[in-house]
């Protein structure tokens, strides 16, 4: 079929012919790069989800084995290029215009290139579609030609999509770049096996293969192997941008892709030259994607090539196997001059889908001149291949007018720069275009996510009003039937000889209550408690530092006092068994206490009035107020006398206890960086400091305690003997030796990190551990010795 008749060839609207420059990077055919010492792997180098980790740090790994699973439909996994060992998995350059990182793996050669166990598969044809798509999806295979659309999604068709043609983009129409004719001159065979096993899988009805008429022998390398085959090759006039997607469509069928369609819409696939040796590489060999074709190009090389490299190698490297001047290198760009973008940084990586590293000199990329306004010239209009109106957009993009942008078909804007290129004004069209559709796609995210919260909310409100319906319906129901019980009593005591149903014993019944705690009896057993709760915070604290003998002091002391404060808990009990005296009326008491929560409740509603009319009310913020302090002034001459004398709450006492809450938390902040510079005289300065605002501050909540107008509350007291010199010498030795043990760990870990000398890091956390113990135990004989004492 590949010398039949030839088919129409179409054309396309629009387009340009910029310099092709494609002849530099092909004198030297195709080139093996060198092995790298070290390669890096991005996760993210397809359309979809980043792929998850399967390996980690110090894992030796084969040749083609697993590094990375794909995460979802849309992903692809990642593989081994080399064997070596997993260095890092972490931010990691990565070849964008933003320069920002992206996770990857890190794997450092060991220069052997041993490879995992293989499975190739002998008789592609024996096997079913659906297997053969598992393979290409396990081998990582995505677009290596466009923006790396997972391969095997984009083969698996829907049954509604009836393909029957199968289009080979051999078209690499950007000025440069010849990755893939060096593929088709020197890669034919591989190239139409690659052919053959989508074939096989899709059963299309005619197979063609594009190829601009600039690349004779690329041509006549294919019509060689493809022979007798059924497929066509259909050379073509050189045009940008032919070789884009739904543009060679359009050429090779005269069939336009709908707007905001796929291919797949009107039964056609279509396929990049390196993707197809991708696919031959994992069926027939059994080779996950690894490798690709890139060429290096630019007159700031000496020698341009093309050159078969791993996945991962360090761009820096590849330059410098091309030559690299520096001194001329002024703009390095990953693709080529029309829709390529400018890197950041050379230790990033190639990754699947860069087919060209172009190392520009100022006479070759020079600086774009400064953009002019619009002269309304129509020339991006005559250039579009989409046919869309670039002048429009761009006014609609500069005013975000972003309904009027999608009203105008602007996703189907290819990006290809010929508006851009053409512009007498210099206006860099195609910038603006990606602005806009990124802040699309923004908004449509947020529209997407706040539809479905309003979603979840409605559905939230239609359960809360089933739950509430349901509840009504059963409080009717116990109504109804509570009725029906009463009118059945009723009917029974009306009836002649029925006995009156018996009264309950109310003094019985109230006998038979087990009486509350007295206000005595309630604070010993809050004393209890907590200080059970400070006894077993302090057995933790032991048990996580075994070898903290201060810990280990302070648990005796806090068991005696707890003991001590369940005795006197449970003596209170035993005496309120005993008593025989009647309790007061509970009807005055139960009135007293209603009345305390009412006037305690107004007053909380005047205090919240009041702060949230700050220091200038508004009219009706002052009458609410005026009212509250009316209805608290009422609430409280209420009260009982001996009730009302007492103020709820001493101001006094509340902010003593605040400013003793947060001078302890100041000291203890303060000793903490002081045990991490224990040097530091400023952090010395600041402890003592601290502590004497401590002292002074428990020195006024005593005062507070003792000149409050409400009861103060029985509590248990341990009173701490003051720490002498000799302690608190020993306790500043042990943080010092804290401090060091810790920074030679650091010192330690540094170093096995960068692969130096371990030697004296270790004989210096050696030392330090030996000074940490003797500091310890010189304060735990010290404590001993006192309370020997």
């Amino acid at each position: 079929m590949s010398h039949a008749t030839p088919i129409k060839i179409w054309d396309i609207p629009g387009g340009i012919h910029p310099p092709e420059n494609k002849h530099q990077s092909t004198a030297h055919g195709l080139e093996i790069a060198p092995l790298p010492p070290r390669l890096i792997l991005p996760l993210q180098q397809h359309i979809g989800a980043r792929a998850e980790p399967v390996v980690s740090v110090g894992d030796k790994v084969l040749k083609g084995q697993l590094l990375a699973e794909a995460n979802g439909l849309v992903s692809c996994p990642l593989h081994a290029p080399t064997s070596g060992t997993i260095s890092a998995i972490g931010p990691a350059p990565y070849p964008h215009a933003s320069g920002l990182e992206e996770w990857a793996i890190t794997l450092e050669s060991d220069g052997q290139d041993v490879w995992t166990d293989l499975e190739p598969i002998e008789d592609f044809k024996a096997l079913d579609a659906a297997p053969l798509l598992e393979t290409i999806r396990l081998a990582g295979v995505s677009g290596l030609g466009g923006a790396g659309f997972p391969t095997a999604v984009k083969l698996n068709a829907r049954p509604e999509q009836k393909l029957h043609s199968l289009i080979i983009n051999g078209t690499e129409c950007e000025p440069y770049i010849t990755a893939d004719d060096t593929a088709m001159r020197y890669k034919a065979a591989e190239i139409v096996a690659g052919i053959e096993i989508l074939m096989h899988i899709l059963r299309p009805g005619e197979v063609l293969i594009g190829i601009e008429d600039n690349k004779p022998e690329a041509i006549a390398a294919m019509r060689e192997a493809v022979g007798d085959r059924e497929m066509q090759i259909v050379p073509f006039p050189t045009k940008y941008p032919s070789g884009g997607e739904k543009q060679l469509i359009q050429i090779l069928t005269g069939r336009e892709v709908p707007s905001g369609g796929l291919p797949a819409d009107i039964g056609m696939v279509c396929q990049n030259i390196g993707t197809l040796l991708a696919i031959h590489d994992a069926v027939i060999l059994g080779q996950p994607l690894i490798k690709r074709i890139t060429t290096l190009t630019g007159e700031a090389l000496t020698r341009p090539t093309n050159v078969e490299a791993l996945i991962g190698t360090p761009i820096r490297d590849l330059l410098e196997f091309a030559g690299l001047q520096p001194d001329r290198l002024y703009r390095l760009v990953m693709g080529g001059p029309m829709m390529g973008f400018t890197l950041q940084s050379m230790d990033a990586p190639i990754i699947k889908t860069s087919n060209c590293l172009l190392a520009g000199t100022l006479e070759e990329l020079p600086p774009p001149p400064v953009a002019q306004p619009c002269i309304r010239c129509g020339l991006c209009s005559e250039a579009c291949p989409a046919m869309l109106l670039p002048q429009q957009l761009h006014w609609f993009a500069l005013g975000k007018e972003y309904d009027q942008l999608q009203r105008l078909n602007l996703f189907d804007c290819i990006e290809c720069g010929c508006c851009s290129y053409v512009c007498p004004s210099s206006i860099p069209l195609v910038q603006y275009y990606r602005a806009a559709k990124s802040e699309i796609r923004a908004l449509e995210l947020q529209h997407h996510k706040a539809e479905h919260s309003k979603q979840r909310f409605e559905q939230r409100q239609q359960r809360l009003q089933h739950e509430a319906e349901q509840k009504e319906a059963d409080r009717k129901a116990r109504a109804e039937k509570a009725a029906r019980m009463k009118a059945a009593k009723e009917a029974g005591a009306a009836a002649p000889g029925t006995p009156a149903p018996a009264e309950p014993d109310v003094a019985r019944v109230t006998a038979q209550k087990p009486a509350g705690l007295n206000a005595e009896q309630k604070q010993l057993k809050i004393a209890a408690a907590t200080a059970q709760m400070a006894l077993k915070k302090a057995q933790k604290q032991v048990a996580a530092n075994p070898d903290n003998e201060e810990l280990k002091a302070q648990v005796p002391v806090l068991e005696q006092a707890w003991r001590e404060a369940q005795q006197r808990f449970d003596a209170s009990l035993g005496e309120a068994s005993v008593q025989t005296t009647p309790a007061p009326a509970a009807a005055a008491g139960d009135e007293t206490k209603r009345l305390k929560i009412e006037a305690a409740m107004l007053r909380a509603s005047l205090k919240k009035a009041e702060r949230a009319a700050g220091d200038a009310p508004t009219e009706e913020q002052e009458k609410e107020i005026y009212a509250l302090r009316e209805q608290v002034a009422a609430a409280e001459a209420r009260l009982p006398k001996d009730v009302a004398a007492k103020k709820p709450i001493d101001e006094n006492l509340k902010q003593a206890k605040l400013d003793a809450a947060m001078a302890k938390a100041g000291l203890k902040k303060a000793e903490r960086a002081l045990a991490d510079h224990i040097d530091d005289s400023a952090l010395q300065q600041e402890v003592e400091r601290c502590r004497d605002v401590l002292t002074d501050a428990l020195r006024t909540l005593e005062a507070a305690e003792a000149n409050t107008v409400q009861p103060t509350p029985e509590r248990q007291r341990v009173e701490k003997t003051p720490i002498d010199e000799t302690t608190r010498e020993r306790k500043t030795e042990l943080a010092m030796a804290k401090a060091a043990f810790k920074k030679a760990e650091q010192a330690l870990k540094q170093a096995q990190d960068t692969d130096g000398d371990t030697s004296a890091a270790q004989a210096e956390l050696d030392r330090s551990k030996e000074a940490l113990n003797k500091a310890a135990k010189a304060l735990a004989d010290h404590m001993a010795s006192k309370e020997t004492d």
